[in-house]
């Protein structure tokens, strides 16, 4: 009896162990449809608490509190509205060119490898931000110019903000200069689309897209450089142009 009891306990044991391994396991999110879940290389201030929110297809993304307003400490990687409308992802140059209406794409440098999309998320033009459908998680917004002028000031103003903003190191930054990331923020260099279909300065500017409340047609952005701490408010490659493929961070309502 003493035998079968011993066995039983061992038993129970185990299964209790298989069913802590595959908890664990389930907390990386590894499922094919969340399949960047937990597999982001950004480098995050281990000194800071963040929290976490889901989007409309089910990424999962770190938050950062800055003064009264919380962010997301990750890039947008969504490819849905929040209607669940697909958002198309253009890879051919010549039609990305042509857009009038929302879209997405990974920036070629990602070769669309599942830890490059975790850690910088996907580029989208300005009709895709502007789209009624809302490109934002549920809660959550695209930053308006007052806003990032709010973060902007909060953290000293335009010429030191940006070393607050972006991550430290060199392993995404091929210039970290002035980078602390004091905020939690974790700014990633994840260059542009230019109108002409292609990619430029990856690993070296940030460029995240803010919502003109003030006028519609001149949509901004905000960018940080590797090579100096300043947040720059203001677009600094082809202005104004709607077709240009940006990151976004979104701000909690």
């Amino acid at each position: 009896m003493k035998k079968e009891k011993v066995i039983g306990f061992l038993l129970l044991v185990l299964s209790g162990l298989i069913m802590l391994f595959t908890t664990n396991c389930s907390k990386d999110n590894d499922r094919p449809d969340n399949p960047t879940n937990g597999k982001t290389t950004a480098v995050f201030n281990s000194g800071l608490i963040y929290g976490a929110m889901t989007d409309q297809d089910g990424n999962t993304y770190k938050t950062i509190t800055i003064g009264t307003q919380t962010w997301m400490a990750e890039n947008l990687r969504t490819t849905k509205y929040r209607n669940g409308e697909t958002i198309p992802e253009v890879a051919d140059s010549i039609a990305w060119g042509n857009l009038k209406t929302g879209a997405c794409c990974i920036n070629r440098y990602c070769n669309n490898d599942i830890k490059m999309i975790a850690t910088y998320g996907r580029l989208y033009n300005w009709y895709a931000l502007a789209d009624t459908r809302n490109l934002a998680p549920r809660g959550w917004h695209i930053p308006t110019n007052s806003e990032w002028t709010e973060l902007s000031d909060y953290l000293g103003g335009p010429n030191v903000a940006g070393g607050k903003l972006k991550e430290t190191g060199t392993l995404h930054w091929v210039f970290s200069i002035e980078a602390t990331n004091e905020t939690g923020f974790t700014a990633l260099p994840g260059g542009h689309r230019c109108t002409n279909g292609c990619f430029a300065l990856f690993g070296y500017d940030g460029y995240l897209w803010s919502y003109n409340e003030f006028n519609v047609d001149a949509p901004p952005v905000w960018a940080m450089s590797g090579t100096n701490g300043e947040l720059h408010n203001g677009p600094l490659y082809e202005p104004g142009e709607k077709g240009v493929g940006r990151s976004v961070r979104c701000v909690k309502d």
